[in-house]
């Protein structure tokens, strides 16, 4: 089974999927996690709170940081062997191939964008939350005053109040967009499902599934943006 995840084509795109599927269904609670901000500050640090560094939130995070690892690194085995496999072809001019997307000509370098972003979520949000609990303390410096470490609303309110943060993450949330627009309907078609009948179906819901996480991660960035231009938090 090992020789066939890694030495397999098949065996790879099989890991990319499922490990992409989990990732899917994260981002997903995390975006329903994040528009609990809009409506209750408290109800938002209260999941803080619980996905603080207890020992099933740590549990989680090392599981969906392994989860990552393999997906980006065995994108980087799948691109590295099909840049060679075309051989000479590589240099030859490129015609639009019908059928053929954007997005799927360009995942690698949409998994670099929404990798680098992640590194960027995760300096802005998990190092002043989760880290600083690990590291026994209790609270973090956001904008010159220490907030608890389980105050996320107050740690949105002042990431997001910065013009070039919403212009970072947006950017973010677009590479994401294209990125899980071919990765969510190829995730299906790799299990089985790529015939004509099921083909039209799953990209209809892969468009839904990932306008909806864009959706709803952009609109947190700009409500909370526009509420601190107005003043309101």
């Amino acid at each position: 089974m090992n020789c066939f995840l890694y030495n397999s084509s098949v065996g790879k795109k099989l890991v990319m999927s499922i490990s992409g599927c989990a990732l899917v269904l994260f981002i997903l609670f995390h975006m329903s996690m994040n528009l609990t901000a809009l409506f209750s500050a408290e109800a938002y640090n209260m999941i803080c709170e619980l996905l603080g560094a207890n020992w099933y939130a740590l549990v989680g995070t090392a599981g969906l940081a392994a989860l990552v690892v393999v997906h980006f690194a065995y994108a980087l085995i799948l691109s590295i062997n099909n840049y060679r496999a075309r051989g000479k072809q590589r240099y030859a001019v490129e015609t639009k191939e019908p059928g053929v997307s954007w997005a799927s000509k360009n995942m690698l370098a949409l998994g670099v964008i929404v990798l680098v972003g992640l590194l960027l979520h995760l300096s802005h949000f998990w190092a002043k939350m989760q880290l600083v609990e690990l590291l026994g303390g209790h609270e973090s410096e956001v904008g010159g005053q220490m907030i608890a470490a389980t105050d996320g609303a107050a740690l949105i309110a002042y990431t997001f109040s910065k013009w070039y943060n919403v212009v970072l993450y947006l950017i973010w949330f677009v590479a994401l967009w294209f990125h899980l627009s071919h990765g969510v309907w190829s995730m299906f078609q790799t299990a089985g499902f790529a015939n004509d009948t099921w083909y039209p179906r799953l990209k209809c819901l892969a468009n839904i599934v990932s306008t909806l996480i864009f959706l709803g991660f952009a609109a947190v960035v700009v409500v909370f943006f526009i509420k601190a231009q107005c003043g309101c938090c």
